[in-house]
């Protein structure tokens, strides 16, 4: 299940890796958004 959750999560969320986005700066939703993607990945890969 989260491996098909960690797909659209690809597909859909945005990667603030790719713009370079400093964690200290990042707003709540944003912040929200990168807990959500770790919480995904971590489970998709035990």
């Amino acid at each position: 299940m989260f491996k098909i959750l960690a797909r659209i999560n690809k597909l859909i969320l945005p990667s603030f890796s790719k713009q370079q986005l400093d964690l200290a700066k990042a707003n709540k939703w944003q912040m929200a958004v990168i807990g959500f993607r770790y919480y995904v990945t971590t489970r998709a890969l035990n």
